[in-house]
């Protein structure tokens, strides 16, 4: 034999190498995962470290969960912190930051960090343990060296007495220990959940990917019909970026009295679900519409992501003005997919686009804060709420979806029918993922639309993305024959501009209407109107009529008082696309390409 045959001999029969082979040599942190305490929500780490060669490490625990961008504080959640060598002796340790530990580990080989993590927040970006079942959110779970991210590890899972399943997208280790899995580096782990319990689990193979399903909490799911729908789904998404990335994909499905929400993942996603709402077309659509949002984030934004977006700091907040595309664009895509995949009609997708459209113009936030900047301030609004956010905040999901449908049909426009924003998104894979192997900035992706819809968008960009201009959706709907039609039913409806709680409590007020104007504040509780006492405020307030003054006596602080109110006119409007009377050719074939009529 040659010697170049040689060296592709070993080159080989090294690929075909076993996963616990590589782990073995290559991983220095071994973790298990135990639950003494199940019913006490608690989950027991070990962290094993090997091959130690410095004096001192620090191990730290990240602060947030990518995907979900707000400060969590997983180190909240720690207790029984100890530090231990191979022959049991305790190891000196201290607590140097909210979320590291410094270990003195001067002469030792080996060490392990144990400790316990209590976990009982239901949601998909947090760790939940009950007697039934556990939920490990990783990065709530498990802590890394400090400079070691890029370290391979690997976990073993102790499933409780009563538990006989583990459903996670980490590879299982061949031949060794039951339920042990590697990790390249800490990125991958922490964005590998993991499921252990009694979980339902089905396959169903599409794109070429095989995908397992795994289903916790019982419900009235049709798992063939699942099955079939969900690959649908699946291959419409890759065939969009020509490709998919993985050879094994998880879904984790929580069902829940009344969930929902998602979070993705590299190769897997969790997903809230309402257990008995399969059977409703309706919930079963909005279901549908969560996997395919899940899914596309394959490509778009774990894959193509700002890049702000990986690698990822653990310890503070990663910002990016993008987030109306990573998440934005997604949220257009699932609608879209559902469509496309025949699991909802042309009728609905337009539905769903309406909802966006009103929710955006009837919005006083769409009028103070930029799309750019609702990105950049997720970490401190989008996720932290308040009862004025109303007023100044606007969603980078909603309006980002409407970007993404005024994109979309300026490039179908532009190319006479030939090219999509599908187009656009692949070609950005391609350049950014693939071939630099990097996240885009700003301006790469203002040419990136540039480049497909033809146009100049420096106008764009200052009025849609950096701006508060409301959007010209009439402009870029015409593109398609369509239009919106204002079907608000009266211009002289009363008006107070609050949302009441119970015991007729004032939740929030709306910037410039009759209460915000006079003074109505949050939390003030109307004892009534006009000297009545009322059990309905908004039913009340709907007999006046615009331009009365009301005397609205409330408790404010235990406080009685009385403020005349002057009550407006509503100044929310009803949006409706309906097809134009008379669309030209080009305008039918935009239609047709837009929505695959």
């Amino acid at each position: 034999m040659t010697k170049p045959f040689l060296k592709f001999l070993l080159l080989f029969t090294f690929s075909f190498m076993t996963v616990k082979t590589f782990a073995q040599n290559a991983a220095n942190i071994h973790f298990e995962v135990s639950f003494t305490e199940p019913q006490a929500h608690y989950a027991d780490v070990k962290m094993e470290i090997t091959n130690l060669k410095k004096d001192e490490i620090i191990v730290k625990m990240p602060v947030w969960a990518p995907g979900s961008y707000l400060v969590r504080e997983f180190s909240k959640n720690i207790e029984s912190f100890d530090v231990s060598a191979k022959d049991n002796s305790s190891i000196s340790f201290e607590k140097v930051k909210k979320n590291a530990w410094k270990i003195n580990t001067k002469g030792k080989n080996s060490i392990t960090v144990s400790y316990r993590v209590y976990a009982f927040e239901i949601s998909v970006r947090t760790s939940f343990v009950d007697a039934s079942h556990a939920f490990l959110s990783p990065t709530g779970i498990f802590m890394f060296v400090d400079g070691g991210i890029a370290d391979a590890s690997m976990v073993t899972i102790i499933p409780y007495k009563t538990w006989s399943k583990v459903s996670t997208g980490l590879a299982p280790i061949a031949g060794g220990k039951a339920f042990t899995y590697y990790a390249k580096n800490f990125d991958w782990l922490f964005d590998s959940p993991i499921e252990v319990g009694n979980q339902d689990v089905f396959e169903f193979n599409a794109a070429g990917v095989r995908h397992e399903v795994a289903m916790v909490g019982g419900g009235n799911y049709d798992k063939e019909k699942l099955k079939v729908d969900m690959a649908k789904l699946v291959e419409k998404e890759s065939a969009i970026f020509g490709e998919n990335p993985n050879k094994h994909y998880v879904f984790i499905v929580h069902n829940y009295q009344s969930g929902s929400g998602g979070l993705e993942h590299q190769n897997s996603t969790v997903l809230g679900a309402k257990r008995m709402g399969y059977d409703d077309p309706k919930t079963y659509k909005s279901f549908m519409g969560l996997v395919a949002h899940e899914y596309f984030h394959l490509w778009n934004v774990k894959r193509l992501r700002p890049i702000a977006l990986g690698p990822f700091d653990y310890d503070i907040e990663n910002y990016t003005t993008n987030l109306w595309i990573a998440e934005g664009f997604t949220a257009y895509y699932d609608n879209l997919i559902v469509s496309r995949a025949g699991l909802d009609n042309p009728e609905g997708l337009l539905g769903m686009i309406e909802a966006d459209i009103n929710a955006i113009y009837n919005s006083q936030g769409n009028k103070v804060q930029p799309l750019s900047e609702a990105s950049f301030d997720a970490w401190i609004k989008y996720y932290r709420p308040n009862e004025n956010s109303g007023n100044t905040t606007v969603s980078y999901y909603n309006k980002g979806s409407l970007i993404a449908v005024m994109l979309d049909l300026a490039i179908i426009h532009h190319s006479k029918g030939a090219q999509s924003l599908d187009d656009a998104m692949r070609f950005a894979y391609n350049e950014y993922y693939k071939k630099k192997g990097r996240g885009y900035t700003d301006a790469e992706m203002k040419a990136v639309f540039e480049k497909y819809s033809g146009e100049n968008l420096d106008q764009f960009y200052n009025d849609y993305i950096n701006g508060t201009k409301q959007l010209d959706m009439n402009k870029y709907m015409n593109y398609a024959g369509l239009e919106l039609v204002d079907q608000t039913r009266t211009l002289d409806q009363p008006y107070l501009g609050v949302v009441i709680e119970s015991g007729n409590k004032i939740k929030n007020v709306s910037r410039g209407s009759s209460a915000w104007n006079d003074g109505l504040n949050v939390n003030d509780e109307i004892l009534a109107i006009n000297g009545e006492r009322v059990n309905d405020v908004l039913e009340s307030v709907s007999e006046a009529k615009v331009n009365e003054k009301l005397n609205f006596m409330i408790s404010r602080d235990g406080i009685i008082q009385n403020i005349e109110v002057t009550i407006k006119a509503a100044p929310n409007k009803s949006w409706k696309i309906r097809q134009m009377d008379r669309p030209n050719q080009q305008q039918k074939a935009v239609l047709e390409k837009w929505l695959s009529l």
